[in-house]
């Protein structure tokens, strides 16, 4: 059983992200299973660092990407709206280019607040940066 919300459309996500941060750093979302969202992220000029690897600041951006995004879809859009609380990584890998992989679960998904656990890996599944992002719910007050 989803934990969803409602019916999401990855396509109005991806036309939300493409004018902020996230699409100026790459990141598209890519599939929403049961329990979990997975997007990509490329390692390119955008998000290295001098050294020549991805940046770890950039990896903590894309880890709350997600886990912002999923707390975004599990909460009734029309009450609540989610914005993170606290984050921590632990950058365990490092990876020069080509595409990393970020896959956010939900650990605890409470009435005010939510627990996402991201992982991160390279595309041939080495770990990069393990995450996790907690997210406060806040209702939404009313415009009316």
């Amino acid at each position: 059983m989803a934990i969803w919300h409602s019916d999401i459309s990855l396509d109005s996500v991806r036309e939300r992200d493409a004018s902020c941060a996230n699409g100026h750093l790459g990141i598209e979302l890519l599939e929403l299973g049961d329990d979990y969202l997975r997007g990509r992220m490329p390692v390119d000029e955008r998000t290295r660092q001098p050294a020549g690897v991805l940046h770890g600041g950039i990896s903590v951006a894309f880890a709350e990407t997600l886990a912002s995004w999923g707390a975004s879809f599990v909460a009734d859009p029309t009450l609540y709206h989610c914005v993170g609380l606290e984050i921590n990584a632990n950058h365990v890998g490092s990876v020069a280019s080509g595409w990393v992989i970020g896959t956010a679960r939900p650990l605890h998904l409470g009435r005010t607040t939510q627990v996402w656990d991201v992982r991160i890996t390279t595309e041939a599944g080495k770990l990069v940066c393990i995450s996790r992002v907690t997210v406060a719910v806040l209702s939404t007050p009313n415009r009316y």
